[in-house]
């Protein structure tokens, strides 16, 4: 069983007991749970349901696990033989989501 949801101007498929990485999500604390109320399609063994554009009571629930950045990431500009050098680096600020129950 899985569902394609939509979250953030992405669309994410996701399984039950799956850990899924986000961007970050505020106002939400570490334990709690996060409810993705935009379900796109769901299919099981027994049936398929696609939504135009969202399936009408469908929602994926999720466990906050943490809050955290990602690896550094180095920009590097360069001009050759004009002396210009430029250097930056970023850290992408993620959750951790574990989904618990998928229902449609």
């Amino acid at each position: 069983m899985y569902a394609i949801i939509d979250f953030g101007g992405k669309q994410y498929k996701v399984e039950e007991g799956q850990t899924l990485i986000t961007e970050k999500v505020n106002g939400v604390e570490a334990g709690s749970e996060f409810v993705f109320d935009k379900v796109i399609f769901f299919k099981n063994d027994a049936e398929t349901k696609v939504g135009k554009p969202f399936i009408e009571g469908g929602k994926v629930t999720a466990e906050v696990v943490e809050h955290g950045k990602d690896r550094k990431i180095k920009i590097l500009k360069f001009k050759g033989r004009k002396n210009f050098r430029k250097r930056k680096g970023h850290r992408q600020l993620y959750t951790e989501l574990k989904i618990k129950t998928i229902e449609a």
